[in-house]
């Protein structure tokens, strides 16, 4: 009963009272017995309310489990679904009712790509958390902080983020499967900081972990896709245990879905083979992202991704002139500057943000030019 009582556990509170009803009621124990039935009828009514808003609840989580078209409409009725359960909450104030609460506001912003808004749920509930208002024996602290930093992440808020990874990590076990799922987002933050000495610390972390390799292959895959566009950027500073070439011939294997990491697969390839110069390779990339883009990057949400597809393509319609492909691009780069970053259900993962990777492919083109320039000159010596 006490247990129940500090988890706020509501029915484990009305089949406790319960059983003391009947026991006292069995005693001829009038006095306890009509206490006890007091308190018993004033839980029953909040399970009453607790149900409804589990109902609404749970409605809304069947619904988010369809398809993308099924989950727009969801987003236009959150939050008529929310201000139900909001003024279920009003009623009693238990911790089961704000938990729904709180998940159905994580779910809304999370759908429509507001992670700013994301950003202040979490900060006013680790707030309240604190302050003991709500409940220290239920909610969850470590899932609201891995989506604080999720949200930075995504709200292009990386230098915050990084700093809160870099102290919450601790109440993480390395043991567990979170926490080398809360590292690949310190990772991230790290790289879209262009915080590259930190990124191959947390690499190093990630490897030296006894647990790593018991990570599912995909999530191995993962770091070594992280691995890659580091030494990529920052070769200097790599260790790099995989052979590089043999990765980006053959790293196609490793993603068969169509969400994710794909984009980024892609991506390394094309710019891997414009630095190697190999025009051939080039080109036979450049068709995968064309059907790619046709296949896998129709929806709205994806515009930041077709928006550095198209960039890509001006490389080669531009016959690699940086200064072509800079003054034209510029416009497109504009695009991606102002285009919003999707919901979760529809993003491709940046390792790299696409405006620091089409600040790498000018210094590629650049680099190019001079070394065709000088090979030229010496050819007509």
């Amino acid at each position: 009963m006490r247990l129940a009582l500090e988890g706020e556990f509501t029915q484990y509170t009305v089949m406790s009272l319960g059983f003391l009803r009947d026991l006292y009621a069995q005693l001829r124990r009038p006095t306890q017995y009509r206490s006890i039935s007091s308190q018993l009828v004033h839980y029953q009514n909040i399970a009453v309310v607790e149900d409804q808003a589990k109902n609404v609840y749970l409605g809304v989580r069947m619904e988010q489990a369809q398809t993308v078209r099924s989950r727009r409409v969801l987003l236009n009725e959150l939050s008529e679904h929310i201000a139900k359960i909001e003024a279920l909450h009003r009623k009693i104030n238990t911790y089961n009712t704000f938990e729904y609460v709180y998940r159905l506001q994580l779910m809304r912003e999370e759908l429509s790509g507001n992670f700013e808004e994301i950003i202040k749920i979490t900060s006013t509930t680790e707030a309240l958390f604190e302050e003991g208002k709500v409940n220290k024996k239920r909610f969850d602290t470590r899932f609201n902080k891995f989506i604080s930093v999720w949200a930075h992440l995504r709200g292009r808020q990386v230098e915050h983020g990084l700093r809160l990874a870099e102290e919450y990590i601790k109440d993480f076990h390395p043991s567990s499967a979170n926490w080398f799922y809360f590292l690949e987002h310190y990772m991230l933050l790290a790289l879209h900081a262009k915080e590259y000495s930190k990124a191959y610390e947390i690499l190093r972390l990630a490897r030296k972990n006894p647990y790593y390799g018991k990570q599912r292959a995909a999530a191995i895959q993962r770091w070594d896709l992280f691995e890659v566009y580091l030494h990529f950027i920052q070769p200097e500073g790599s260790s790099l245990r995989l052979q590089f070439s043999q990765f980006i011939q053959t790293v196609p294997d490793y993603s068969r879905d169509k969400q994710g990491y794909n984009v980024a697969i892609l991506v390394l390839q094309f710019l891997y083979y414009l630095r190697q110069r190999n025009l051939d390779a080039l080109l036979t990339r450049l068709e995968g992202l064309r059907k790619y883009e046709q296949n896998h990057l129709r929806d709205p949400a994806t515009l930041r991704s077709q928006l550095f597809f198209r960039l890509l393509l001006l490389t080669v319609r531009e016959d690699f002139a940086p200064q072509a492909c800079e003054k034209k691009g510029q416009s497109l780069l504009n695009r991606l500057r102002e285009a919003p970053q999707p919901g979760d259900a529809y993003a491709e993962s940046e390792i790299i943000p696409y405006e620091d990777l089409w600040d790498l492919t000018l210094n590629i083109l650049r680099v190019n030019a001079e070394a065709q320039a000088a090979e030229e000159a010496g050819h007509e010596r």
